[in-house]
């Protein structure tokens, strides 16, 4: 069983939108659902588990069957944090699923995910035990302790930004995240699932993402979603390159 959770419990306080901005609509509809559609057309994708404010569950379920988002099981309300509402979501999914599924976390508002480094996803949990999903940074990358004087400065070489999805068996996951649970600061610090297990000190490997793959946080990445859009509909109409099934060009690595 191949799993996503979705998680899209965020206020958009950051983006300064009069609405979360994951229900932000762009090119005719709302970039939840413009994540959502990357998982519901991917053949090896079996359910889905959300996790979304409280009181935007039943519009969310509203777009659900507008949209024809099958795989879509349940939907369960956000926690405090991003890795609560994450948590509510894997709890949502163990609750009718076995403990060896596979389950890619993955962000509302990440709308742009190649469907390849979908597939890479689950490989890479088959193989290694977890995947996380990696681009190459090729701006130089700087350690401040203050924000004001540059501490070291690692070679770019090494530097890596991580993205989502980020991938493990059901069971896993969810006793990193009740691990973390029992330390007094819980999730304090914690970003990502990435950061969880390593924390832990469980080995993470990582898999090639595609540079597409943004998280919409200011409304400047609406800007570069709509241009992605753009360009994956330009190569769609003009046969530009080697497209998969739903769009998106497929390179041996650092795919748009």
């Amino acid at each position: 069983m191949n799993i996503a959770v979705i998680f899209a419990g965020g206020s958009g306080v950051r983006f300064g939108a009069g609405i979360p901005k994951q229900f932000l609509e762009i090119n005719g509809r709302p970039i939840i659902v413009h994540t959502l559609m990357l998982f519901q057309r991917h053949h090896k994708i079996d359910k889905i588990y959300m996790a979304v404010l409280e009181d935007y569950i039943p519009h969310m379920e509203k777009l659900v069957e507008e949209f024809h988002i099958t795989k879509v099981e349940k939907i369960v309300p956000g926690g405090d944090t991003a890795q609560d509402s994450i948590y509510n979501g894997l709890l949502a999914a163990a609750e009718e699923n076995p403990g060896d599924s596979v389950v890619l976390i993955h962000d509302g508002v990440r709308p742009f995910v190649a469907y390849d480094v979908i597939t890479r996803n689950i490989e890479g949990v088959l193989k290694n035990g977890n995947a996380i999903t990696c681009t190459s940074c090729f701006e130089t990358i700087l350690i401040s302790e203050d924000g004001e004087k540059v501490g070291s400065v690692p070679y770019r070489k090494n530097t890596f930004a991580a993205q989502a999805p980020q991938s493990f068996y059901l069971k896993d996951i969810i006793g990193y995240h009740e691990q973390i649970q029992k330390r007094p600061e819980r999730y304090t610090d914690m970003v990502d699932a990435c950061t969880i297990i390593t924390t832990l000190g469980v080995e993470a490997n990582m898999i090639p993402g595609n540079r597409g793959n943004i998280k919409v946080t200011t409304p400047e990445d609406v800007y570069i979603f709509r241009a992605l859009i753009q360009y994956r509909e330009n190569e769609q109409a003009f046969g530009i390159g080697l497209t998969d099934q739903i769009g998106h060009k497929i390179r041996k690595k650092d795919d748009l």
